[in-house]
């Protein structure tokens, strides 16, 4: 399968062509949840799949977001420990994936150039869930909030729901900051929409040294 090898080269040296058609997935499409055991090891072709941890509360946080040529680390997790997942994936918009069996995981470990992608893909997210960590631990929420409106453009087309799952809050905590936001005459709010009418005041307000054009906001639910 040219396509599986272009964006996965490791695979090279292994046996992928017997893995069957890729699943079609549509936007919206649970992929998998919390405490169910692992399935199989998703590789992305096309699309895009968001990796969360729910609270029992039904609180969300995101984990991190899986592409074509990404891995899941919930996924190769639960694969090597033999536990259920720990978070729950969804796909944000309508894609093609291929789920690998486990025998066939475990087996594919014992090729380096296999091993090494997925250890190389733990190094990654750990980083990423690293710098995650530090904000929510060491980062008040305004400041992330107004970090996250920044590099998306003059309008932003989101929810008050969605921007509090992207930061791990509640959707009544992220209005009143944006409210605020709205008064000192940084935004306009309407609904499903937030226009920014002075980034530069909401880049002092992030008061961090990472804020760039290339954070994600989650698109309107």
């Amino acid at each position: 399968m040219p396509e599986l090898l272009a964006l996965y080269p490791a695979l090279a040296a292994l046996t992928p062509a017997a893995l069957g058609a890729p699943l079609e997935v549509a936007a919206g499409t649970v992929l998998f949840t919390q405490q169910q055991p692992c399935l199989g090891f998703p590789l992305v072709l096309e699309g895009e799949v968001r990796v969360s941890k729910r609270s029992p509360e039904g609180r969300t946080l995101e984990l991190y977001r899986v592409g074509p040529g990404d891995l899941c680390l919930v996924s190769s997790a639960c694969l090597f420990h033999g536990t259920p997942l720990m978070a729950e994936a969804v796909a944000t918009r309508p894609g093609r994936l291929l789920l690998i069996p486990p025998g066939t995981f475990h087996e594919w470990l014992d090729h380096r150039s296999f091993r090494d992608m997925v250890l190389g893909a733990f190094a990654e997210r750990m980083a990423d869930l690293a710098a995650l960590v530090d904000a929510i631990a060491f980062q008040r929420l305004d400041e992330r909030l107004a970090a996250a409106l920044l590099g998306h453009g003059p309008t932003l087309a989101v929810t008050h729901q969605a921007l509090a799952q992207e930061l791990g809050t509640v959707r009544e905590i992220v209005t009143r900051v944006l409210r605020r936001f709205e008064r000192e005459g940084w935004v306009a709010l309407s609904r499903e929409q937030i226009r920014i009418l002075d980034s530069a005041a909401l880049r002092r307000h992030a008061s961090v040294t990472q804020v760039t054009d290339t954070g994600r906001v989650p698109p309107v639910q």
